[in-house]
């Protein structure tokens, strides 16, 4: 029934979510630690690392170009930096699997590293990487004097070319994108003279805060994130919060769950990335946010979720960007809430690892609820869901999206196409089980 590239998830109906749980590290997060501990000079250590496919291609980047970094265990790892320009010419191409975070910051990282380099490198990823649009990145890249090449169709992979220098540039984003804005800050460390990104809406901010963290001076003024090229990065310890995207599943989960009640331990709830928080409470959720403190420079706190009844909304376009990741879970609670629900301004959904507004509107018209696709959005109407078999195209977050669905549902839900959990949350049917769930995979 299933091959290593179509795991299925069968998620039985009903259940009630309870516990206290730590979900994995943060993503995000993780990816930074071993760019910028890869750069710095002396050993970087982590703790909380997300031991996933996405942050492995990262990890596995580096290594291939001459850093040394040890084996995650129980989430710890040390890295030995390199300094600025000491990444060596890898063997070959560098293959950064199905990570769009890894392909779009090395793109400006290593525009930047390999300058004094006469060697070049390309980065390849996935058959879903392959379709992602990189212009975006290399646009800007080439503003700046650097060399990126792209396929014709301007998507991976990317050919980095050495021996060019850049320049810094001020940038107004198009889009608001963590991934852009961060590439072209990365890129800025070795410009000369400053670079300055200006984004039309706050994106999370984990380059700025880790940058500052690693001793480089970052400024941020209404919108406009500027740094100088030329300085260095400092060795430091990390410790990663659990990551919000995937503590987002339970948070749904047990809003829309009768009778449930779970906490979610030591989840990073940076002002950048709480938009699922912002969003689900508006829609009537019980949200407790307790034990608010400060691990290396990112807000952590551990969340409560108590089942509610949800009420549609119209989503404010401030929130968007800053819960651009949760929305395959928050159209599941849009799915049962009375009412109707409205999503616009959210055009970069369609370029995600899938059409994530596309395909889980296709998903939830198999399970009887209705909605309409728009250009930037989508309209929900709420009601009941109810059971069969959807599609999440390889897209780890509609995977767990609809599994979590299955908590209301009249009937068993089964997912296809799933192995692309393991880039992001490669424990979630064991924390889902543990904490009320019902999930196999085959």
């Amino acid at each position: 029934m299933s091959s290593d590239n179509n795991i299925i998830f069968t998620a039985s109906a009903g259940g009630v979510l309870k516990g206290s749980i730590r979900v994995p590290g943060d993503k995000s997060i993780s990816h930074r630690s071993i760019m910028f501990g890869a750069l710095a000079e002396g050993i970087t250590k982590v703790s909380g690392f997300l031991n996933g496919e996405d942050n492995l291609a990262t990890l596995n980047a580096f290594r291939s170009m001459g850093v040394e970094i040890s084996d995650p265990e129980n989430g710890q790892l040390e890295i030995k930096g390199v300094g600025m320009y000491g990444l060596q010419t890898p063997s070959g191409d560098i293959d950064v699997g199905n990570s769009g975070t890894s392909i779009r910051l090395l793109a400006g990282l290593l525009s930047g590293a390999i300058s004094q380099k006469d060697f070049n490198i390309v980065l390849t990823g996935d058959s879903s990487l392959s379709t992602r649009p990189m212009k975006r990145v290399t646009d800007p890249l080439k503003l700046m004097g650097a060399l990126v090449e792209t396929n014709d169709a301007g998507t991976p992979p990317l050919n980095i070319h050495g021996g060019k220098n850049l320049n810094g540039i001020e940038y107004l984003m198009p889009m608001a994108s963590a991934q852009v804005k961060s590439c072209l800050l990365l890129a800025g460390l070795y410009a000369k003279g400053k670079t300055c990104v200006t984004e039309p809406a706050p994106t999370r901010d984990h380059t700025e805060r880790m940058l500052r963290g690693f001793g480089y001076s970052v400024k941020s003024n209404n919108g406009t994130i500027c740094l100088e090229g030329g300085g260095k990065l400092t060795a430091t310890d990390i410790d990663i919060p659990a990551d919000i995207s995937s503590a987002t599943f339970f948070m749904v989960g047990a809003s829309i769950a009768e009778g449930s009640d779970i906490t979610l331990e030591h989840v990073g709830i940076n002002p950048t990335r709480i938009g699922v928080i912002n969003i689900l409470r508006l829609m009537g959720a019980s949200i407790d946010v307790i034990n608010e403190r400060d691990v290396g420079g990112e807000p952590v706190a551990d969340i409560r979720v108590r089942s509610a009844k949800l009420k549609g909304i119209h989503i404010p376009d401030d929130q968007v960007p800053l819960a651009i990741d949760e929305f395959p879970a928050i159209f599941v609670a849009a799915s049962c809430a009375t009412g109707e629900t409205v999503l616009t301004g959210a055009e970069e959904l369609r370029v995600k690892e899938s059409d994530r507004i596309q395909v889980m509107a296709d998903g939830l018209t198999i399970l009887g609820v209705q909605n309409e696709v728009t250009d930037d959005g989508i309209r929900i109407q709420g009601g009941s869901i109810g059971e069969g078999h959807v599609e999440s195209h390889g897209d780890h977050r509609i995977a767990m999206s609809f599994a979590i669905a299955a908590l209301v549902a009249k009937g068993s839900i089964t997912i296809g196409n799933c192995a692309n959990v393991a880039t992001s949350f490669p424990s979630f049917i064991a924390l889902a089980n543990q904490s009320g769930l019902s999930i196999s995979s085959s």
